[in-house]
């Protein structure tokens, strides 16, 4: 049925299927809804914060939480026990929706089904009236966190590291570690893309902050900071980052 599809990885809960998913960056990922630790929801839920969610197809006894799978982008929602027909449906969509992706990857337009010629006939009739381009707006210069009971101003240059948990979003300093409301796929669009790189779905760094790179045991690249002990693990999705150093 799908002779070229290669299995990476299993995972036995949530978390684990989190780790191996950020890990071996899988194209297609098959979800239970009800796992140990987070619910196959959740964990779409979190793929999809990232800037290239896999295509998620839910397996799973539970006829009731179709919708909710759909709207956190499913591709499809089969039932146990599914049907080779059925299934074979599933592979239909998978291979379709992967193709499309190639397709964006390649040539965007063409995939789209918009020509170069048809964009710029429709911009020429819209002639004028096309307007002036909005004015990006100014990276995020201060945040209010808070630390304990207190709540604190901080500026944006003291940030060493930001790092999402299940809430909230950590900001952690040369002084300390504070918490905003704010999750991290949101404080990426806000930040100036320059002075901060994203290098893991969880993980955002002050550049300036960066003293440089290793592999560990297991393959995994690793930044490390200046003057401090931890390592953040950079995913695979955000290695070419680092190529150059």
């Amino acid at each position: 049925m799908w002779p070229e599809l290669r299995v990476v990885a299993k995972a036995a809960n949530g978390l684990d299927a989190l780790r191996l998913i950020d890990e071996q960056a899988p194209d297609v990922v098959f979800l239970d809804i009800r796992m140990p630790g987070m619910t196959g929801l959740d964990v779409a839920a979190r793929l999809m914060e990232g800037p290239k969610p896999p295509h998620i197809v839910f397996v799973t006894a539970f006829d009731q939480y179709a919708v909710e799978a759909f709207e956190h982008s499913a591709v499809d929602y089969l039932l146990k026990p599914a049907g080779l027909d059925r299934l074979s449906k599933t592979v239909v969509k998978l291979k379709t929706g992967l193709q499309a992706r190639r397709d964006a990857v390649c040539e965007p337009s063409v995939a789209s089904g918009v020509t170069a010629a048809a964009l710029q006939a429709l911009l020429t009739q819209l002639g004028g009236a096309v307007a002036a381009p909005v004015a990006a707006a100014e990276p995020l210069q201060w945040i209010r966190a808070s630390q304990g009971d207190q709540t604190r101003l901080i500026s944006i240059d003291e940030v060493i590291y930001f790092q999402s948990n299940d809430k909230y979003t950590s900001v952690f300093l040369a002084d300390g570690e504070s918490l905003i409301r704010t999750p991290i796929s949101k404080l990426r669009e806000q930040l100036d893309e320059r002075q901060f790189w994203q290098i893991h779905r969880s993980v955002i760094v002050a550049a300036r902050h960066v003293a440089g790179t290793r592999q560990d045991f297991r393959g995994r690249l690793m930044v490390q900071l200046k003057g401090r002990d931890e390592q953040l693990v950079v995913s695979r999705n955000y290695v070419d980052l680092f190529k150059q150093m």
